[in-house]
């Protein structure tokens, strides 16, 4: 257990810190324990702390319910993952109000090479059914995760499509792990521990409630390279997450529907807004993402150039052969190399065409 796992616990249970506040404040002192170790003055002169969040943070006495959390995540063999950590989600650091811990069980890669999140409404019809369960047929060769938020309708439609072709597929959930919301997706949500995953930002006991849900869908919007808006309405959880994602700089698809049909009204308003791109098959996100497949692999493309890398060139290349791709932070945090140094060195591998800049100060591994 990493040390500072029961003060980070407990930094997500004080009062009127939220995750913007938190990441903050993590920035700034390092470690969820430095910040409770912090005087009042210390805490207030933090920008966007102040007084009030400052006495909350030294108030807190309620440490034991990180301690039952830990138990819990023991006892089920649940993973936490800090902000700080090199498995979080790298994807999910573009958005300012990011969890600073997350809750996984499953065996997915959260920072596998393509992600895409499919939402849409929980009364699909079946143009809805057909559309989601042909584009993820399409995707099977891809390699993708496929990411939604267990919900019935499009969402479990999602899901099971995926997990029919043995498809990665991870449900953001809006509770904690100790319970399964709607119940009757628990034998689903157990099918996916072995071939994806369920991942929540809410301790154990947390039951799910209304208010949790379009606060989750942050986690859906940012966790992916895009968003696909498969059959919504014009209000909506869907629409949320499309703007959410919007916000992130993240790519928005949806497919069209008939101007008279209710439940594409709102894909038919995010493409006439220019909120979403329009959407029609498997490959014109294929093409739109740049997927393709490339006509040289990456290892003989390495090759060629391996003798004109410098050695902080290599380090970068090293990092994202694990991990696929990163955000400028944690490359800076990681390569032992000034920041000046790392921005060249990207740079010049985007000019070798060996990594692509994607938004959010994401770099990826071509």
């Amino acid at each position: 257990m990493h040390p500072d796992l029961p003060f980070l616990i407990s930094l997500t249970q004080v009062p009127q810190v939220g995750s913007i506040q938190a990441r903050i404040l993590l920035e700034q002192f390092g470690s969820a324990e430095a910040i409770f170790s912090s005087s009042v003055h210390e805490l207030e002169q933090v920008e966007g702390i102040g007084k009030i969040r400052a006495y909350s943070i030294k108030s807190f006495r309620d440490f034991h319910i990180a301690q039952k959390e830990i138990s819990f995540l023991q006892r089920y063999g649940i993973r936490a993952i800090s902000i700080q950590d090199g498995d979080y989600p790298q994807r999910l650091l573009t958005a300012c109000d990011a969890p600073v811990l997350l809750f996984f069980k499953g065996n997915a890669n959260l920072n596998a090479r393509r992600i895409i999140s499919i939402v849409g409404t929980r009364r699909n019809s079946e143009y809805g059914k057909i559309i989601t369960e042909k584009i993820i047929r399409d995707l099977e060769f891809l390699d993708v995760t496929i990411v939604s938020g267990l919900a019935f309708g499009i969402d479990v439609i999602a899901h099971k499509s995926a997990l029919r072709l043995n498809i990665i597929t991870v449900a953001v959930l809006a509770h904690g792990l100790a319970s399964i919301y709607p119940s009757e997706h628990s034998q689903l949500s157990k099918q996916m521990l072995n071939h994806g995953g369920l991942l929540t930002e809410y301790t154990s006991n947390v039951k799910a409630d209304r208010h949790h849900f379009p606060i989750r869908n942050r986690i859906v919007a940012g966790i992916s390279d895009c968003t696909l808006v498969m059959e919504t309405g014009v209000k909506g959880g869907s629409m949320i997450t499309a703007d959410l994602a919007n916000g992130y700089h993240k790519e928005v698809f949806a497919f069209p529907g008939r101007a008279t049909d209710f439940k594409s009204a709102g894909c038919n308003w995010l493409i006439r807004n220019n909120q979403a791109t329009l959407l029609e098959s498997a490959q014109d996100l294929i093409r739109l993402m740049g997927w393709e497949e490339k006509k040289h692999s990456v290892e003989r493309k390495q090759g060629e150039l391996f003798v004109e890398l410098n050695e902080v060139e290599q380090r970068i290349l090293e990092l994202l052969k694990e991990r696929n791709q990163m955000h400028i932070d944690i490359i800076n945090a990681t390569t032992g190399f000034p920041g000046s140094r790392n921005a060249g060195a990207l740079l010049d591998l985007e000019m070798k065409d060996l990594i692509t800049s994607m938004p959010g100060r994401i770099y990826r591994l071509n």
